[in-house]
């Protein structure tokens, strides 16, 4: 009878386990289609707004009307934390509904394209309330994960995701009206999927209505501090720097382009959404520890190229340099904001700040560099890059070791938490530790149980278990059980 009993348990055990990994990967799977969606709608809708414009007026006066909009999509990044804040349930519901139906009729009148002055109003309305819908997109995103273990990688699928949509509505959609009704298609239900995760995930986020007043109080010492708003921006800083060296490269690129020697085509949309899978997968390594280090070896590169392609050189490497740089960067800057957001006090502000950050430097800085690119001098050009350069690097360093010191400040925090279990949720989220992970975690260091009776007590094998310990100790960079301890009762 006891065998039964014991039997019974591990099945139990079993089950459970099988059963809450399926269900943990739901979230990442519509965190994936909902960056996916927004990654496709913004690309899409720029892409039909500059052809629309395009057959309307002058190059100069398009491209003036595309970083316009590139603006305000960055102030619409900023208005989703007041929606958020001041608006609750059924409200923000409602408020969804209508700026998902006005941005459909914005579409409409783009695709029109009746008259320069309607056409680009709705272009800069759109892009307002997809800046607003892009905030939303990445603070659920970030809520539905509960840890940080796979956003790099989440966010490097959901880019490379929609990238290929985009490629194949622009050479499987030959009509222009067809592509804004998939457009349109598509928004809609990017609405419906903020609608329904952001009542199972966000109804309490920004309020925490069931946390007690003691709670509230050490969430506002502890989430925003000092440290934390230093890291937020010096990281501003970087990625403004980061863009102009990108868009530098880009609008290198693009004069070769333009000057018709040489035809790009649609090919390098497929590698620059490798390009966003390749980052994805190679910064969650050893849980971003080296992402800083590798995106900085991937702009060094692109400051070389810029020069390279300055004084005639290949096109076709700097081409391939340029969209395998560009897929890295926006995986970059994305996963560090959402990441960084999850220890803000204001996190609907922080997690779509870098795409807000990234389109309106981009915005700023499209004119002046393209006139500086047309100049001949290449001095001129050369002396811009190395200082960009120095500038990146020096921030790079210092960001650096102000987000150490940050993360060693969220560490002493955690250990100053008076319940053992919110204890173990917070380093859980801090090291981007699994449920089984955190459990095991639990074990080391609030009992004394030895690794075999800790494996029984699981219903694990030892050498499973002295996987998760290994685990553990790589996330942590301790290297004994003792360190454990010494890490968690700092």
């Amino acid at each position: 009878m006891k065998g039964i009993f014991s039997m019974s348990k591990v099945l139990t055990k079993i089950t459970q386990s099988a059963y809450f990994k399926k269900k943990d990967r739901i979230p990442y799977i519509n965190a994936v289609v909902l960056m996916g969606l927004f990654t496709f709608l913004f690309l899409g809708a720029e892409y039909l707004y500059v052809d629309v414009l395009s057959r309307m007026v002058s190059e100069d006066k398009t491209v003036l009307a595309q970083n316009y909009a590139l603006g305000v999509s960055a102030a619409g990044f900023l208005l989703y934390p007041l929606l958020n804040r001041f608006c609750k349930n059924r409200l923000k519901t409602v408020c969804f509904a209508v700026f998902g139906l006005s941005s459909v009729l914005c579409i409409a009148f783009i695709c029109m394209g009746t008259a320069y002055s309607a056409t680009f109003t709705a272009g800069l309305v759109l892009f307002l309330l997809l800046g607003l819908f892009g905030s939303a997109v990445f603070y659920l995103s970030m809520r539905m994960m509960k840890t940080d273990r796979y956003l790099a990688r989440t966010v490097g699928i959901s880019y490379a995701l929609g990238i290929l949509l985009q490629f194949a509505n622009n050479n499987l959609v030959r009509s222009e009206v067809v592509g804004a009704i998939i457009l349109s298609v598509f928004l809609m239900l990017l609405v419906w999927m903020l609608i329904k995760n952001d009542r199972i995930y966000c109804e309490n986020g920004g309020h925490k209505v069931e946390a007690s007043p003691d709670e509230d109080k050490r969430d506002s010492n502890t989430k925003e501090t000092a440290k934390g708003a230093t890291v937020g921006i010096l990281m501003i800083l970087l990625v403004v720097l980061m863009t102009c060296i990108f868009s530098t490269l880009d609008n290198a690129v693009t004069l070769v382009h333009a000057g018709g020697t040489v035809d790009i085509g649609q090919w390098p949309r497929i590698l620059l959404a490798l390009s966003g899978l390749a980052a994805g997968f190679v910064f969650d390594i050893k849980n971003r520890k080296y992402m800083g280090l590798v995106m900085y070896c991937v702009m060094v590169l692109s400051t070389i190229c810029i020069v390279v392609l300055k004084f005639g050189g290949s096109f076709l490497v700097g081409l391939i340099v340029f969209y395998l740089s560009a897929g890295f960067f926006a995986v970059f800057f994305t996963s560090g904001f959402m990441e960084l957001s999850r220890h803000m006090r204001i996190s609907e502000l922080w997690a779509g700040m870098g795409r807000a950050v990234n389109n309106i430097t981009a915005a700023l800085i499209a004119n002046p560099v393209l006139a500086l690119l047309s100049y001949d001098s290449s001095i001129a050009v050369i002396v811009l890059v190395l200082f960009l350069f120095v500038a990146v690097s020096t921030v790079a360093v210092v960001y650096t070791f102000q987000k150490k010191a940050f993360a060693e400040q969220l560490i002493t925090d955690a250990t100053n938490t008076v319940s053992e279990k919110e204890k173990v949720q917070k380093f859980m989220e801090l090291f981007s530790f699994t449920e089984r992970e955190a459990e095991v975690f639990g074990c080391l260091v609030n009992t004394e149980d030895s690794v075999q009776a800790i494996a029984e007590n699981l219903y694990v094998s030892r050498r499973t278990l002295e996987r998760y310990i290994s685990a553990i100790y790589e996330k942590t960079g301790v290297k004994s059980r003792v360190g454990l301890l010494n890490l968690y009762n700092k």
